[in-house]
């Protein structure tokens, strides 16, 4: 499978007249009602050939350093692409996200701000979900519609997962890419639908992976994808991706409010922390991996993920794209073979 299944630039040009780059998960039901081609900014960024130039262009024009890379990446993705509108959440996400937007709107591109509720309530999620469509200029009705027409890809994914934690045929790292690619759909649910239909039936007819010490992967999507493959190549076996299968919002509901109020990640680490205990009890995790972006006020709740978490955590943190670094290589590793030694009944010391 391709590693990168979200439009390649040839195809982001030709989309960008009634495109919207989106700054994470948002309701895009709301946005393919009203005609408008979702594009999630953070795949574009770190699909991109040389990601790092992305990066560089936002130190030119002034980020600093001590910025998160995926801020800087999104905005190097707007800049390189030539997409003239974005959506930020500006609640429930990134707390760079203000300042991003004002720096875009300095060079001119057109910002609309989206707010989570600050706690999963459907009333106000529907309050939220219509002053979109208000904004965008659709009926709500419409955007439950595409509620409707989205559920078979959602439900392809869900595949796609279980493939993963059940049968051992599907590793980590095609787990994120699918699931991750739920934000926008690859800007074609059609094509979503029907590329992961041809990938479920390839996977469904491999040979189990061997038992290896069955890993999570919480917090944000890595800017380091090489860490599946390191994680493999060590033992272990990523079975459980939360925030990505979070985007993909697996389970059906019965309407948008209710499907995002049920999306844990804008709702705050506790809402997320029980999320993960469910999880990590019914896929029989030997551990998590919390993985933190440098720079991100989000590495301060690692210490209470790890208190709330029943499992052994790794928190692991990267900066910028690029390959695993050898002291990270060698954590990662020291880690699989303290959970394989807990699975095998020997002492730790």
């Amino acid at each position: 499978m391709d590693r990168s299944i979200v439009p390649p630039p040839t195809a982001v040009a030709t989309l960008v007249e009634r495109a919207i780059g989106i700054t994470t998960t948002i309701p895009v039901e709301v946005l393919y009602a009203a005609g408008i081609v979702p594009l999630d900014l953070n795949n574009l960024f770190v699909s991109a050939p040389d990601p790092l130039s992305l990066v560089a262009e936002a130190e030119r024009s002034g980020f600093p350093r001590t910025c998160c890379c995926w801020t800087k990446g999104i905005y190097g993705a707007v800049r390189r692409h030539g997409i003239r509108r974005i959506i930020g959440v500006t609640q429930g996400d990134c707390s760079n996200t203000n300042a991003l937007m004002e720096a875009l709107r300095f060079d001119g591109i057109e910002c609309i701000p989206f707010d989570f509720p600050h706690q999963p309530d459907a009333a106000l999620m529907d309050e939220s979900v219509r002053a979109l469509a208000r904004v965008v200029g659709c009926d709500a009705p419409d955007a439950e519609t595409w509620r409707s027409r989205l559920a078979p890809a959602r439900q392809k994914a869900a595949e796609i997962d279980r493939l993963t934690w059940q049968e051992g045929k599907v590793s980590g790292l095609e787990n994120h890419l699918w699931l991750v690619s739920t934000s926008d759909f690859c800007a074609d649910p059609e094509g979503y639908t029907q590329q992961a239909e041809c990938f479920i039936s390839q996977a469904a007819g491999r040979k189990p992976t061997p038992h290896l010490v069955r890993l999570g992967f919480v917090g944000v999507p890595p800017i380091v994808p090489g860490l599946y493959d390191c994680i493999e190549e060590l033992g272990g076996l990523v079975v459980y991706n939360e925030i990505q299968r979070q985007f993909a919002m697996l389970e059906p509901a019965d309407s948008l409010a209710e499907q995002y109020s049920r999306y844990t990640y804008p709702y705050g680490v506790f809402a997320r922390a029980e999320d993960i205990r469910h999880e990590c009890e019914r896929r029989s995790l030997d551990g998590v991996i919390h993985y933190v972006q440098s720079f991100c006020f989000r590495r301060i709740e690692d210490r209470i993920l790890r208190e709330l978490v029943r499992v052994p955590v790794l928190t692991v943190e990267c900066d910028m794209p690029g390959p695993v670094s050898g002291q990270l290589r060698t954590r990662i590793e020291a880690f699989i073979q303290m959970l394989d030694a807990r699975k095998r009944g020997r002492a730790v010391f």
